[in-house]
C-alpha cells in the first residue's frame, strides 16, 4: 500500500495515519523527520539542507526528493509507505512524479472549516503529562483543570481560532490545489494513475477510520 494522505491541518490525519499505518504494516513518511535525521547524520543531502536552513531559507523541492527517494529504499519501505504532508505544492507532485515516486491511493479526508476550528479551538492541555481534554467532546471533570493533578489547564496558542484561521488560510492557497491535481490524475486513466478517494473526516474516531479502510480496498 503506497499513498498520500491528504487534508486540512486539523482534519485528522495524524490519527488516522496510525491506523493505516498498522493495518498495512508500512511507515510514515515525515519531511520533517527525514530532515533532521539527514542533517544529523551528515549526509550530502543534509548538509545541503542544513546550509539552506540556517540561512533562514526553505529547502529546495530538488533536496526534498532526493530524501525522499533514500527514504523509501529502506527495508521498511518493502510494503508500501504513507506520506503525511508531502506534497505539499504541485511543483513538489510533479517532482515526484519525474522521480518515478509512485502511489496507489491518493485519500482525502474531508472536513469543513468550522469543525476544524471548533475541535482545535476547544482543546486544552495539561503541559506536565501531555494530556488533551476539548471543553465540548471530552471535558475534564472539572473545568479547566486537570483530571489526575488539579492543576490548571492551558490552550496552546497553534491551537486558537485565529492562529487556526491562518493555517487554514495557507492551506486553501498553496496546498488545496493538489485536490484537484490528482483527482484529475486519477480520473486521467493514465499509466501509474493513482486511484482517488474522498472520505468525510466528521464523526467517532473508529467510524472514519472503518471508511478509510473501506475507500482503500476498493
Amino acid at each position: 500500500m503506497r499513498l498520500i494522505l491528504l487534508g486540512a491541518p486539523g482534519a485528522g490525519k495524524g490519527t488516522q495515519a496510525n491506523f493505516i499505518k498498522e493495518k498495512y504494516n508500512i511507515p510514515q513518511i515525515s519531511t520533517g523527520d527525514m530532515l533532521r535525521a539527514a542533517i544529523k547524520a551528515g549526509t550530502e543531502l543534509g548538509l545541503a539542507a542544513k546550509k539552506v536552513m540556517d540561512a533562514g531559507g526553505l529547502v529546495s523541492d530538488d533536496i526534498m526528493i532526493g530524501l525522499v527517494k533514500n527514504r523509501l529504499q529502506d527495508a521498511d519501505c518493502a510494503n508500501g509507505y504513507l506520506f503525511d504532508g508531502f506534497p505539499r505544492t504541485i511543483a513538489q507532485a510533479d517532482a515526484m512524479k519525474d522521480a518515478g515516486i509512485n502511489v496507489d491511493y491518493v485519500l482525502e479526508i474531508d472536513v469543513p472549516d468550522e469543525s476544524i476550528i471548533e475541535r482545535m479551538d476547544g482543546r486544552r492541555s495539561h503541559p506536565g503529562s501531555g494530556r488533551v481534554y476539548h471543553i465540548k467532546f471530552n471535558p475534564p471533570k472539572v473545568e479547566g483543570v486537570d483530571d489526575v493533578t488539579g492543576e490548571a489547564l492551558i490552550q496552546r496558542d497553534d491551537d486558537k481560532a485565529e492562529t487556526v484561521k491562518k493555517r487554514l488560510d495557507v492551506y486553501h492557497n498553496q496546498t488545496k490545489v493538489l485536490l484537484g491535481y490528482y483527482n484529475d490524475w486519477a480520473q486521467s486513466g493514465l499509466p501509474g494513475a493513482p486511484k482517488y478517494r474522498r472520505i468525510a473526516g466528521v464523526g467517532p474516531v473508529e467510524q472514519i477510520r472503518d471508511s478509510a479502510f473501506a475507500a482503500l480496498a476498493e
